[in-house]
């Protein structure tokens, strides 16, 4: 569900959906998406608890409670996570996450107190507008008292409004990204995954090897293709380091250990670097979480569960970039897939 306050127009499906992270049992899903410029947050909450891992590829990474997911760690259970745009600066929203868990009795127990645990992770987008409007505790909350079971829209919306792909040759050059969804089930166990894609480099059809979204030629008419524009010599601009990310969160209704989910989440990035080239930049935080709630009460086998979530990851990017619509900035429009013939 979509808790929004965007003007008319808001992303519609490209393509047929396949499937959602709501289709596994006991994940919910909101948005809170900000009128005022293109920015927003999106939760995934696990309201009885699942257990997690986390694994963080890019070197500018923006996060929050990774560490407590560790394998070695104590922790075993998380409630939420968080993921949001205004870089650091969306960390913030998680606290609202936290309080509306709290108002719902959940959290981890620890002697008298109870305390929901809510990682999150965070992406730029600072660029898109006025950057003194970013998502905040009370975003976070409002994202929570939108979510549900449903599909969650995709593209614009959460903390895929203000994503921007493509934007290793210059800003001018880039495309609009977004935030899309996939689930697929094999023998009754289901794995899903929301990813919110904001890649300095080009989203690729891995099926077909056709560019997607990303930099685009000088008068911005067609696609360049990056990673053959670098291969040949071309030259990157520099970018801020921080100012790219893709970040998501998979979940599975299996039975998983801790160290079984930090393995998800780290075979989740083999899935994103199918759709995404180039990726894990020094430009990029790119960060996955994996929610295991349990509620089959059955496994596949990790070998299964491996192929599954990768292969989530990478249908969501897809659909992150078909969904994504085009924005207005100033004088300039910063085109979506569906807008270059």
């Amino acid at each position: 569900m979509d808790n929004e306050r965007m003007p008319p127009g808001a992303p519609a499906s490209a393509s047929p959906r396949p499937g959602a992270i709501t289709d596994v049992a006991g994940i919910e899903v909101g948005h809170f998406t900000d009128s005022r410029r293109p920015t927003g947050c999106t939760v995934v909450l696990a309201r009885e608890g699942a257990v997690a891992g986390a694994d963080v590829r890019g070197a500018a990474p923006g996060t929050r409670e990774t560490d407590v997911l560790s394998p070695s760690n104590v922790v075993e259970r998380v409630h939420g996570v968080l993921l949001a745009g205004g870089s650091a600066w969306g960390l913030d929203a998680a606290c609202g996450v936290m309080r509306w868990l709290d108002e719902r009795g959940a959290g981890m127990t620890v002697g008298p107190a109870r305390v929901p645990i809510v990682p999150g992770a965070v992406l730029f987008d600072l660029a898109l507008g006025d950057q003194r409007i970013r998502p905040d505790a009370a975003a976070g909350y409002a994202a929570c008292e939108a979510a549900s079971t449903t599909p969650p829209a995709e593209g614009n919306v959460g903390a895929g409004a203000g994503a921007v792909v493509g934007k290793i040759f210059g800003f001018h050059r880039a495309m609009k990204g977004g935030i899309g969804g996939a689930s697929v089930t094999v023998g009754g166990v289901t794995v899903g995954a929301i990813v919110a894609c904001n890649a300095l480099g080009d989203v690729v059809d891995p099926e077909t090897g056709q560019v997607l979204a990303g930099a685009r030629t000088e008068r911005g008419t067609r696609l360049l293709d990056t990673r053959r524009a670098l291969l040949r010599g071309d030259t990157p601009r520099p970018m801020l380091a921080g100012s790219n990310t893709t970040i998501g969160v998979i979940a599975t209704d299996a039975v998983l250990t801790k160290s079984q989910a930090c393995r998800l989440a780290t075979v989740g990035h083999d899935g994103l670097a199918r759709a995404i080239n180039p990726l894990h930049t020094l430009s990029d935080g790119d960060a996955l979480f994996a929610l295991g709630t349990g509620a089959s009460g059955a496994t596949l086998g990790m070998m299964t569960l491996c192929v599954m979530a990768a292969e989530v990851c990478t249908l969501a990017v897809v659909r992150a970039i078909r969904a994504a619509q085009g924005v207005t900035l100033g004088a300039a429009y910063l085109p979506a897939a569906g807008d270059l013939g």
